[in-house]
């Protein structure tokens, strides 16, 4: 394959022709008519022929010069085209699903942040429990909850799952406890995926967890009936650092039970939005990062 001339030199063939003039050639291509006519006369030593001669004050372009500049003329369309789909994929918002409670517990109270620090001024989220699809759905990014395990997808984990217990402190003013074996005796929410079994199990106590009291399904309904000190909920780590930091809830004890299970931010490696996305995974990593000590 024959190599082809330069794109500048094609260029300045492809305005000169229009224009019939090396002057107005140049004015459109921000150069001088000098650096045009050189251009012409290199891609005419090149092509071994004549692609311009002068009459008057004109540049009249030879028949080659006609043939080869509506090529370039067609090419130069294509190209802009092209660079056009690609800056409609990439402008618009950025699309991040997430499920309910991460959405509401973690990552609403630091939007306003978020979208300062990484100069996002259109970010979309969609808050739903299904697993969105990045072909069909238009997501563009997701914060998803689960092992790490997406096939196909690029996956950023943020932090895994430690569960430990905590109330207000008007709740444990009530109910004093100095270790996990009262627990037995305390009002205790339930959570269906989280069961009480499991920190039981994890701190060595003989007795089964009491049943009564209220079951949630949702972890941010479970905190919020915490914090209106109904009982001792089992929180998530990365659920509950709001509440800690502002004392709405305290945690009982140190002990805590690590899961195999966290939230993690997926995107599609080849996603015109892929910078975005960058600055959206950089941005995520550093808070859960910041946060990691001090819940």
């Amino acid at each position: 394959m024959s190599r082809l001339p330069p794109f500048i030199a094609l260029r300045a063939l492809e305005a000169a022709a229009r224009h019939q003039s090396y002057s107005r050639a140049a004015d459109e291509l921000a150069v001088t008519h000098g650096a045009v006519s050189q251009q012409i006369r290199r891609l005419e030593e090149e092509l071994g022929t004549t692609l311009f001669v002068r009459q008057g004050n004109g540049m009249v372009p030879t028949a080659s010069a006609l043939t080869l500049a509506g090529e370039v003329s067609q090419a130069l369309a294509t190209l802009r085209r092209g660079v056009e789909a690609v800056r409609e994929q990439c402008s618009g918002p950025l699309v991040l699903s997430t499920v309910p409670a991460f959405a509401t517990r973690w990552l609403a109270p630091k939007l306003g942040r978020l979208t300062a620090e990484i100069d996002e001024t259109e970010l979309l989220l969609r808050v739903e429990m299904r697993m969105a699809d990045f072909v069909t759905d238009g997501v563009d990014a997701g914060l998803r909850h689960g092992e790490g395990n997406w096939p196909g997808l690029e996956v950023a984990p943020l932090f895994m799952d430690r569960l430990f217990a905590v109330a207000t402190p008007d709740f444990l003013a009530r109910h004093p406890m100095t270790s996990p074996a009262d627990l037995a005796g305390a009002p205790l929410l339930h959570h269906t995926i989280w069961p009480w079994r499991l920190w039981f199990e994890r701190m060595g106590l003989d007795q089964a967890p009491p049943a009564r009291g209220l079951v949630f399904e949702d972890s941010a309904m479970l905190l919020d009936a915490a914090v209106q000190g109904m009982g001792v909920a089992l929180a998530r780590s990365g659920l509950v650092g709001e509440d800690l930091r502002s004392g709405r809830l305290v945690r009982l004890f140190a002990d805590e039970l690590c899961a195999d299970m966290g939230y993690f931010l997926v995107w599609r490696s080849d996603s015109p939005k892929l910078a975005r996305i960058h600055r959206l995974r950089d941005w995520l990593l550093a808070e859960a990062a910041r946060e990691a000590d001090g819940v």
